[in-house]
């Protein structure tokens, strides 16, 4: 697969068949991925990947834990969003979510059906396959992005493979579950997870497409072609 239709054609996928991944796929993907650039060659990055009878052991437990603990593990890790999201991000965020529950026709009085939705993160979306990303503690903003290269290059390489994946931050509000199963030490801090597995064709959450801010509105060019015809 090109480059170019790994990049169009990855999408956040919330509904996955049971079809296993062999092992062997994501060795080869993360080889390669781990040549994801990060600032002063640090690599930051710990990933740890769960598949198999631990994962369904996993999923078996945060079920119990949304049962007894369904707002998390206490405070978050992090602020997935900031508390005073503005314009024009706020409005991005809030059109994915309504267009994502229309997709399955669930609609906005329908806090039940709603709920219900956001606890399948927490199984995965049924994915086979689940991988967690951690960074040592003391590294600062600038590290935080090296995961962001990291985690896009597995990203676009499970697409070579013919697979898809779903980046997860919401796994920051039980970050101590997640910690004690797969034994993260003390000084490791849990990023996110991610679900990977092939896309379900069939649920109708899949089929949607978060469209793109236009060019126009968030990149400035300044060249000698943008330049022609000024003074």
């Amino acid at each position: 697969m090109h480059v170019d239709e790994a990049v169009a054609t990855r999408r956040s996928i919330r509904d996955f068949l049971p079809d296993p991944v062999p092992e062997a796929v994501i060795r080869r993907v993360l080889e390669k991925a781990l040549r994801a650039p990060s600032g002063g060659n640090v690599q930051p990055w710990h990933l740890h990947v769960l598949a198999g009878a631990p994962l369904a052991q996993f999923k078996a437990l945060m079920r119990e834990r949304l049962e007894t603990s369904p707002a998390g593990d206490g405070d978050p890790e992090y602020d997935i969003y900031p508390s005073n999201l503005h314009s024009p991000y706020r409005e991005r965020r809030y059109e994915l979510g309504e267009q994502m529950y229309a997709q399955m026709g669930i609609g906005r009085d329908q806090k039940p059906r709603r709920l219900a939705w956001v606890a399948r993160n927490y199984q995965f979306f049924d994915a086979p396959m689940a991988l967690f990303c951690s960074i040592d503690r003391r590294m600062g903003p600038p590290q935080w992005s090296d995961l962001g290269m990291l985690l896009q290059t597995i990203m676009l390489l499970l697409r070579a493979e013919g697979l898809d994946s779903c980046p997860q931050e919401a796994w920051s509000r039980f970050h101590r579950t997640v910690g004690e199963f797969i034994g993260l030490p003390g000084e490791q801090m849990l990023f996110c997870g991610m679900a990977i597995g092939k896309a379900n064709p069939e649920h109708p959450v899949n089929s949607l497409v978060a469209e793109r801010a236009p060019l126009g509105e968030v990149v400035t060019f300044m060249t000698d072609e943008s330049n022609q015809g000024r003074p």
